[in-house]
């Protein structure tokens, strides 16, 4: 079973589906609020803390897509796209626009559960308040390991559950070059070269919250043959 606290919000245009999954989801004990469009969408975050959205992609009106970069815009609450398109090209948009993962229709309702675990368990628990926050910099960038917070000034930089968990990853292990596979292992993903590309996207849009010049890395670099690697000052 679930946390019973979780909160999670389904958005999907086709009612069956929408009603099928909402049960499915409370049943294994998760707290479950379900929207029939983007706008519904919107208006329930605008009054309601949810945990984790998880969104079809192809909806009338605003897509999946448009959405999913607006709550990228507004925080770090995980995104689960469901896509009934399978081409790479389709999946890839999906993550740079900041989902977390994403999932084929048809798909088994188990894997779906699973998928939905493993986001949740990925996103950066709540520190005590007696430790002592321990932080990397990068120029201008200030990481607060403890918190899994970026910052940059006075400003929190936001980061997706996935690029929150490879930013735990990589300052656990500063200055050492971590593989694709390895990154796919510690992320939870299977194996495959479909999720090793995926981390490719993700190191990507990590980068151009982290560099100067995305292009020419200084921090988070690219090691030939090897993989990546976090070089903090």
């Amino acid at each position: 079973m679930s946390d019973p606290d979780i909160h999670l919000l389904i958005v999907d245009d086709d009612e069956r589906i929408r009603g099928l999954l909402q049960k499915f989801l409370i049943r294994h004990g998760f707290m479950v609020t379900a929207a029939r469009e983007a706008a519904h969408a919107r208006r329930l975050m605008a009054g309601l803390d949810f945990d984790m959205v998880v969104l079809d992609v192809m909806m009338p009106g605003e897509d999946g897509i448009s959405l999913t970069r607006f709550i990228r815009q507004s925080g770090r609450m995980p995104v689960l796209l469901l896509t009934a398109r399978g081409e790479t090209e389709d999946r890839i948009k999906g993550l740079e626009a900041g989902a977390d993962d994403y999932l084929s229709k048809p798909f088994e309702p188990k894997e779906l559960l699973l998928r939905i675990n493993a986001i949740l368990r990925r996103m950066p628990e709540a520190p005590s308040d007696a430790t002592q926050p321990k932080l990397l910099t990068l120029g201008p960038i200030r990481y607060d390991i403890e918190r899994g917070e970026m910052w940059k000034g006075g400003d929190l930089v936001r980061l997706t559950a996935t690029e929150s968990q490879l930013m735990r990853i990589f300052s656990a292990r500063p200055g050492e070059a971590l593989s694709r596979t390895k990154l796919v292992e510690e992320l939870g993903r299977d194996r495959g070269q479909a999720q090793e590309r995926a981390v490719d996207v993700q190191i990507t849009r990590l980068r151009r919250k982290i560099e100067a010049d995305p292009k020419q890395p200084r921090y988070l670099q690219t090691v030939r043959g090897a993989g990546y690697m976090l070089a903090p000052d």
